[in-house]
């Protein structure tokens, strides 16, 4: 009898680290993909894994639950972290990368996989076959009322925004800095540093220029990570010098400026550096006024405009277990954004788990739970388990761990031992799935 196949929705970071995992499990997989047939309001390249809020993928640090959560995939053989460590740029402590490069690069790989079929088309029916929905925030209208039937709940959602990108040469360097914030890693950003009078006048600037509107229908919901720029002023004339334009760890001639704009390098020819903290829904010639007060930015081209899109996830308490398995159809898995993961290393994250399962489930064996111990599993559990009353997306971190045995007040060690704890867990759970070498 023929083995069956895997269909996987979607081919961003979820879609295509779950088509990797199964594929390296021997499962025949076809991989959806409407672009470049049919683009979101975001995308605008037909490559799969495309990264369209930041070429950041966040710390590597071992002090960080994102330095975590890429060890742990590491240990399992992680195309998306793979990758990512083959296209990076410069970024100090973080793994930063050439997005057109990582999407090529990771195209080409599932493209040339003998187990795996990428389609170009709309999938707009839930398959009743082994499937794993991965569209990410940004799932078509189409699929999103099948999705709506299946679950008999209305989608949570919120809106997501994205930072300008400026071309380096029209930087003015007799204006900036180049530095790490705490001098940590190399002297990897440009560093805008604004004094009180520049910062002032930047603030009133943002907090009255033209917004692009959202729908008058809908209650604006921005998750916290990716609000914009102007939301955070709002809250208090001094809020962004103690958010994305905090000048701490940053000094310039021995001082340390009112506030810095950090520009993080986006590729690498070296061409393109990406706002950093700068989300905004601003309308586009007034992100160009408004973003050019910032000393050094006078004359900046932008590459591309900071912009605002609506992200859609389901309520995963509710109909996820901690596979990823969907609870009322045993052959249906979900992955991504779209069960509220928030960030690319956790959607890919998702993925893999999703992934790991699907095919295991093809071939009849049991469903992989991962420790809570690890970052992987708390994430898998948080999404299955939280209440459903007031389920948020999540990224990464260290609150979702269980504590520790004994308590330890220095949080540096307490990460420390919470890693350490995390990666022991982690391997000794590995070496006792014989039945999974891929």
């Amino acid at each position: 009898m023929m083995e069956k196949s895997l269909i996987i929705i979607g081919g961003g970071l979820a879609g295509c680290e779950a088509a990797w995992q199964a594929a390296s499990r021997g499962i025949k997989v076809i991989l959806y993909e409407m672009r470049p047939k049919i683009f979101t309001p975001a995308h605008r390249t037909p490559y799969l894994a495309e990264l369209v809020c930041s070429n950041s993928l966040k710390s590597t640090s071992l002090t960080t639950a994102g330095g975590l959560l890429k060890v742990e995939m590491k240990l399992l053989n992680s195309l998306i972290i793979q990758v990512a460590e083959e296209t990076k740029v410069p970024a100090g402590e973080a793994l930063a990368v050439d997005r057109e490069i990582f999407s090529q690069k990771i195209t080409s790989i599932l493209k040339n996989h003998p187990l795996i079929e990428i389609v170009n088309e709309e999938v707009t029916q839930i398959p009743d076959e082994p499937a794993i929905i991965a569209t990410g925030p940004l799932t078509s209208p189409s699929l999103s009322e099948e999705i709506k039937k299946l679950t008999g709940k209305e989608y949570l959602y919120f809106y997501d925004a994205v930072s300008p990108i400026v071309y380096k040469d029209s930087i003015d360097f007799s204006k900036v800095f180049i530095a790490s914030r705490y001098d940590k890693g190399e002297p990897a950003y440009i560093n805008c540093p604004m004094n009180e009078e520049e910062y002032l006048r930047f603030y009133n600037a943002l907090i009255t220029a033209e917004q692009v509107p959202l729908k008058p229908f809908e209650e604006p919901k921005f998750f916290s990570a990716c609000m914009p720029i102007e939301e955070i002023a709002k809250k208090d004339v001094l809020a962004l010098t103690y958010g994305p334009l905090k000048p701490v760890g940053l000094e310039i001639n021995g001082r340390r400026p009112f506030a810095v704009l950090q520009l993080r390098r986006e590729d690498v020819s070296d061409t393109l550096y990406s706002m950093v903290g700068c989300q905004t829904r601003l309308t586009y010639p007034e992100q160009r006024r408004v973003f050019r007060l910032i000393p050094g930015l006078e004359q900046a081209e932008f590459a591309r405009y900071g912009k605002v899109h609506r992200n859609t996830y389901i309520l995963s308490p509710l109909f996820l277990e901690p596979t990823f398995r969907f609870k009322g159809k045993q052959w249906l898995f979900f992955a991504g954004q779209i069960t509220g993961v928030e960030g690319y290393i956790e959607s890919a994250a998702s993925g893999l788990i999703a992934g790991i399962n699907a095919a295991r489930l093809i071939k009849g064996l049991t469903q992989l739970v991962f420790p809570k111990e690890t970052m992987m599993g708390a994430l898998a559990n948080y999404i299955s388990s939280a209440n459903p009353e007031n389920f948020q997306p999540m990224n990464a971190n260290f609150g979702l761990l269980p504590p520790l045995e004994i308590r330890i007040r220095d949080k540096r060690k307490r990460y420390q031992a919470l890693v350490e704890r995390a990666l022991q867990k982690l391997k000794n759970f590995l070496e006792e799935q014989e039945d999974d070498k891929s």
